[in-house]
């Protein structure tokens, strides 16, 4: 479902190679293609020397801690399966990994609405929340429309957040379609199964669903709720209010980034996007840092400092390999 985004960006990273940064307008290219590709080398693209680069610590993570992903990363593969496959935790080598999840609900229709699914895993002692990415027509629209805009988050789903963080508008939009029921299966979950850990996961668009989840979730449940958020190639969700919300509030928080993947630099910083901290990234021998600030633009062992603009970005990085593990498809 992700080749025509990756065949887009393709066209467009191969302009690097011969130093070419525009867009050829040729008959060789669909004309709906011919617009995406414009209009994401325009939004993608940061130009140099426009920002101060900030330089935060750095560090190699462990491969004991390398290891403790594995299940969340198991979780996000799963959530590429079809509905009926996730209902009864049989989408293969994924789901043999995480034996005892009891499946309280499942959603979209890897459309307009992403697949999802709302369940309890007894080895974590959690109700956990999963979503997939999306269609290649969806991230087209989410992440490349140059008609975007910011997005104040709706009140009935982000009681009293206030009126300063700002959402990409495609992403308030997504969340907004699963975010009711989600609600409902969580207190389901926390309520028979007497406990309080809420765990979201998300890869791709998934990612910035689970984050509005988290946010969402964190507002209407008990204080004493306690949230681990693990996302793999996420893009930036909001502005510098955003970011600066999720630091404060969510410090038990992995975002998990590979090598050159594109996703995580768009859309662009100078649209008013910002990521929030916690970044753990992959580079290309399997080697994870974790990148303690936000953006990490000073750094080539950080997403942002590795891909300083999609012309030096890798698609094929976006599935991963997340330790050994491909996040692509369903394995059933």
């Amino acid at each position: 479902m992700r080749n025509t985004l990756i065949s887009i960006i393709a066209v467009i990273a191969s302009l690097a190679s011969t130093g070419v940064h525009s867009v050829p307008l040729n008959d060789s290219i669909p004309v709906h293609q011919r617009r995406t590709i414009q209009r994401l080398s325009t939004i993608a693209d940061r130009p140099k020397g426009t920002e101060k680069r900030d330089v935060y610590p750095v560090s190699q993570i462990s491969s004991s801690e390398i290891s403790s992903y594995t299940s969340y990363t198991n979780l996000a593969r799963a959530a590429y399966c079809a509905s009926n496959i996730v209902a009864t935790w049989a989408c293969g080598a994924a789901c043999r990994a995480l034996p005892g999840m009891v499946i309280y609900l499942t959603g979209g229709n890897g459309q307009d609405v992403p697949n999802y699914y709302v369940g309890y895993l007894p080895s974590i002692s959690s109700a956990v929340v999963v979503h997939e990415g999306t269609s290649p027509d969806e991230i087209e629209s989410l992440l490349v429309d140059a008609n975007f805009f910011f997005d104040e988050l709706e009140p009935a789903y982000f009681p009293g957040i206030g009126t300063a963080i700002k959402i990409h508008n495609g992403f308030t939009n997504a969340h907004a379609k699963s975010s009711p029921a989600i609600l409902n299966a969580v207190k389901k979950i926390l309520s028979e199964r007497g406990v309080s850990k809420v765990t979201l996961v998300g890869h791709s668009l998934g990612g910035a669903i689970a984050i509005l989840d988290a946010m969402s979730l964190r507002l209407t449940l008990p204080s004493t709720t306690k949230f681990k958020i693990v996302t793999y190639g996420q893009p930036r969700v909001g502005n510098q209010e955003f970011a600066d919300y999720v630091d404060r509030y969510f410090p038990d928080y992995a975002r998990i980034t590979n090598d050159l993947d594109i996703v995580p630099i768009v859309p662009g910083r100078f649209l008013g996007f910002r990521h929030s901290s916690f970044e753990k990234h992959v580079t290309s021998n399997g080697v994870w840092y974790a990148c303690s600030g936000q953006d990490n633009e000073a750094d080539p062992y950080c997403s942002t400092g590795a891909v300083d603009n999609i012309f030096v970005g890798n698609t094929d990085d976006h599935s991963g390999p997340y330790n050994g593990i491909l996040i692509s498809g369903c394995a059933a």
